[in-house]
Order: structure tokens, then sequence, then C-alpha cells
């Protein structure tokens, strides 16, 4: 079971601020979920959870949208922040006072209702990105990968900030997305989904564009 909930925020970045939508995703199934990402609101989060067990709170990278809500989410429902620790100065700039509960790597397998996501470390949009990949968790027993700001419909995500690199998220969309299986749905952090098939023709043109 994967389920949607959006909020609407400001993202906050090297003096720059920018009115985002972002997508949160529960996985797991009418007992426990993990959510993948806690943005700027915790209260439809916490409602769209509805007294399931939240085993983890997943944030993909450190980047305030898809953090500010974390803290908030993980006192509501009892739950565990876990972020790689790459991203420790991006988490520290929103929260201060307050350290992730565990450390993501790759390979760090979270679970929730007999669903297993798996860590793939992808910097570039940040040192620390993780994407995480369910195998089977989609229709049909489709493989699902939760992008971040790694990988959206249309092409990598951004890179000209602080902390962040374009070869190194093209090197981590080329080799660790790509190579999953062309029908994997990427659901991302922001807008549509789409799918490694969808995605993957169109890689050298965005090393040609350059951004």
């Amino acid at each position: 079971m994967i389920e949607l909930v959006t909020t609407d925020g400001i993202f906050a970045l090297d003096g720059g601020e920018w009115d985002v939508t972002n997508n949160i995703w529960l996985v797991g199934d009418e007992s426990g979920v993990v959510v993948v990402d806690a943005a700027h609101d915790h209260r439809p989060i916490v409602e769209a959870v509805a007294g399931r067990r939240v085993t983890a709170i997943a944030c993909t990278h450190g980047h305030n949208d898809h953090i500010n809500a974390a803290v908030a989410l993980a006192e509501a429902v009892d739950a565990p922040i876990w972020l790689h620790p790459d991203d420790r100065m991006l988490w520290d700039v929103v929260h201060p006072d307050r350290a992730p509960d565990r450390d993501l790597a790759d390979g760090t397998v979270l679970r929730a209702g007999g669903v297993e996501l798996a860590g793939l470390h992808t910097p570039g949009h940040s040192p620390g990105c993780v994407c995480f990949h369910a195998g089977g968790a989609g229709p049909g027993g489709t493989d699902v990968v939760f992008s971040g700001d790694t990988l959206f419909c249309g092409g990598p995500g951004a890179t000209g900030r602080s902390h962040s690199d374009f070869p190194t998220i093209i090197a981590s969309i080329r080799t660790r997305l790509l190579t999953l299986p062309p029908e994997t749905i990427v659901h991302t952090g922001h807008g549509e989904s789409t799918t490694v098939g969808e995605e993957a023709p169109d890689l050298e043109e965005w090393v040609r564009r350059g951004h």
C-alpha cells in the first residue's frame, strides 16, 4: 500500500525562497507505515497515518522542505527520524536543538507492513540524498523507488546551489536508479511520478544540457 500526502510551504536555501508543493509517501499496510519525508505540516500526515504504527520517518535528504515537519511528526506518532549523516549540516539549520534518531546508509532497510525499503545512497542534489527501493511494492508486483529530489519526471534534481554537484547526481542516477527494471515506478519528492524506462532515454540529453 502506497499513499500520497501533499503539503505546501517554502523551500529556503542560499538566501533564496521558493513556494513548493511536496510529496510525502506512506508505505506499508493497515497496521504500519514508513513515512518518506515530512514536509511543512505534520498534521495532514498524522491524519493520513490514522493511528497506524509509524516504524520510521525516512528523510530523502536534509533540505528544509523535506524535514521541517519531521520533529513534530516524530513527537505526534512516536517514530524515529532517519537521515544520512552527510546531510546533517542541512538538518542542523532547521533543527539545531534536535538530532535525527538514526543514520541512514547505503543498504539500510526499513520495514513496515510487510514492505521493505532499501536505501540507495544517491548524492548530487545534496551529499546525503537517499532513495528508497521497494521491490514488488507497486501494482502487480512492480518495483517502486522513492527518489526524493534526485530524479523527477523530466530530469535530475537541481544542482546549482550549496552542497550540490551535477556530475555527481548524474552518476547516482546512472548507476543506482537507471539500473533498476525499466517498469520501476519512480515516486518523486515533487510533481508527477514517472518510471525508470521513461527517464532513461533522456540521460545523455541531460548531460549535454549540463544542468
